[in-house]
């Protein structure tokens, strides 16, 4: 007879159990957030600059593209996986370019945090959000460093075998189509509540 594992003792991937914890800590800090928002009957509409648009369907293309880079890693196929985490990487530095020139916009129009609560709301969760994009490029920084110096095929192949990298490409990948769907949920929010 074999014994079932109890889900709650089992032991698990140290780095993802992290990782998975401190999802869920930004699920429930971005939750208090539109908690906040909520409570306030008094929050006037937050203006979306349009350049959020054009941000929004870059970071969808970047899941797009990391997901490509899993695929072309696990078939060996080194030079595509490395255009596509470059490619991420210079999408999710795109990305944060976007939004600060979405502020930019914010801040020309005079919507600045003392004078409009929608604004203000808008700029604690973009900030927040390019916060988690910034952690997201510093891991993707390293997979794009490693792809570029392990050009040659038998480098590029022992490191694409070596454990701790594969777990650091699967890991990298749930981190930011996560950011990508929280983006996504705050694109939405803004877009209702303009």
């Amino acid at each position: 007879m074999i014994e079932k594992e109890n889900f709650l003792t089992k032991r698990r991937e140290p780095f993802k159990f992290m990782m998975q914890l401190g999802i869920f800590g930004s699920i429930l800090l971005f939750g208090l957030i539109f908690g906040v928002y909520f409570l306030r009957k008094t929050t006037t509409p937050i203006p979306l600059p349009t350049i959020f648009h054009f941000s929004t369907a870059l970071i969808i293309l970047s899941s797009f593209t990391l997901g490509f880079a899993n695929v072309y890693f696990k078939k060996e196929s080194f030079v595509k996986y490395r255009i596509m985490i470059t490619s991420t990487f210079l999408i999710g530095i795109l990305f944060i370019i976007l939004q600060l020139f979405g502020w930019n916009t914010l801040l020309v129009q005079n919507y600045l945090l003392n004078n409009n609560m929608g604004a203000a709301f808008l700029y604690i969760l973009s900030g927040l959000h390019i916060a988690h994009i910034l952690i997201g490029i510093l891991v993707l920084y390293t997979s794009f460093k490693d792809s570029i110096k392990n050009k040659k095929y038998l480098d590029a192949f022992i490191y694409s075998v070596n454990s701790p990298n594969i777990l650091r490409l699967k890991l990298i990948s749930y981190y930011w189509h996560f950011v990508g769907l929280l983006w996504f949920i705050i694109y939405l929010f803004l877009l209702m509540h303009q």
